[in-house]
């Protein structure tokens, strides 16, 4: 990898509202930023991540938010 390539690795799944389906993926980039990717059914509710992420990545991907979808 050069210093020009971005990368990014998956850090937890989006559960989705019933509890068990993986709806996304949150990645950490190598520039340090979070994202989300939706699976291919495109953004759902999410009841939550596994593994359980920290209150600052949680807020840095707006968890709430998706949990509103």
């Amino acid at each position: 990898m050069t210093e020009n390539e971005v990368e990014g690795v998956a850090i937890a799944n989006l559960i989705g509202a019933d509890e068990t389906s993986v709806v996304g993926w949150v990645y950490r980039w190598n520039t340090g930023a979070l994202a989300v990717r939706w699976n291919a059914a495109g953004p759902q509710r999410v009841l939550r991540t596994q593994p359980d992420l920290s209150d600052e990545n949680k807020c840095e991907i707006d968890l709430e938010g998706l949990r509103q979808i």
